[in-house]
């Protein structure tokens, strides 16, 4: 998106084989705001997968950005601002350089390249470890879940991971079962008559959370990130908390720093939601191996006792 000479001679080189990777899939030419705009929503209503949006507009018409980054706040893809800095002198910017473009990244993931390998063997590493110390712990909480009700002894439920994709996460079930109504996902409440005898300990315990270290070990979580919430949560919040999708832009984690802060269980007002997704963001922003650890030692430290958890 964009215009100007920065913009024709990125659309010029783009728009031929490159080296680099990239395809431009869609380019809307910058006339006037309500043009461009209007380009836009018509094209993201078309619901098309792109990985990257880049825009290409000089500093004199940067008011567009902000209704442009509106119209794309429920995307997970990579946003990137290109306005012509290569003869600018920038301090404690994230820049990348694409082919012979600079990129000012305003909403990208941290887990690329590098990162993203550090971040999956120490994954796999602390993860196998804990399974294995767990394995004891995950049968007697089994048996117990299988004796307690009809029913399987796994909650099995789709939830965003990492970019938006939908990953199935797994739980101990510590509810009977039940039908929800089509799209509709009721969080336990205090007294909720569909929670087992068993099924409240190991909620308060987070116990029933164990089974995601092989959610971790099969590459859908990671041991710290954002909880998942239900599909039908995202759907609600995203219009109400600001850049609630951005906390998909990472894997969900078993625990995170919204967690160690005591931002867990129920969130049954607006506010509760929204310190724990500024948590979700902070995270994103400030990732690190060390941080990471951290947040594990906290978490064990702190106990895994959630009274929240109904």
């Amino acid at each position: 998106i964009g215009d100007g000479r920065n913009f024709e001679a990125l659309r010029e080189y783009f728009s031929k084989d490159n080296a680099y990777g990239y395809r431009l899939q869609h380019i809307i030419e910058h006339r006037t705001d309500e043009q461009a705009l209007a380009e836009l929503e018509q094209y993201l209503a078309r619901k098309e997968a792109f990985d990257e949006c880049w825009l290409c507009i000089p500093f004199n018409k940067n008011p567009i950005l902000q209704p442009v980054m509106f119209a794309l706040r429920h995307s997970t893809a990579n946003i990137r601002y290109m306005p012509g800095l290569q003869d600018l002198p920038l301090l404690n910017h994230t820049i990348t350089k694409i082919g012979e473009f600079y990129s000012l990244d305003i909403s990208c993931s941290p887990m690329d390249s590098t990162n993203a390998i550090i971040k999956r063997m120490s994954d796999i590493v602390i993860g196998s470890l804990i399974l294995l110390l767990i394995s004891p712990v995950m049968l007697g909480v089994a048996i117990a879940v299988k004796l307690s009700s009809p029913g399987p002894v796994f909650f099995k439920q789709f939830r965003h991971g990492s970019s938006g994709q939908q990953v199935k996460v797994y739980k101990f079930r510590s509810m009977k079962v039940h039908q929800e109504g089509e799209g509709k996902v009721t969080q336990a409440t205090k007294g909720d008559p569909r929670v087992t005898k068993v099924g409240a300990f190991i909620r308060r315990t987070s116990l029933d959370e164990l089974p995601q270290f092989i959610n971790v070990l099969q590459g859908r979580m990671s041991i710290v990130g954002p909880r998942p919430h239900a599909l039908a949560h995202n759907e609600y919040y995203k219009d109400l908390v600001e850049s609630y999708m951005k906390r998909h832009k990472v894997k969900p984690g078993i625990t995170g720093l919204a967690q160690v802060r005591g931002f867990r269980g129920e969130t049954d007002t607006l506010d509760k939601m929204q310190r724990r997704v500024e948590c979700d963001l902070e995270y994103i922003n400030n990732w690190s191996l060390w941080l990471d650890i951290k947040i594990i030692i906290g978490t064990v430290f702190k106990g895994f006792m959630n009274p929240n958890a109904y």
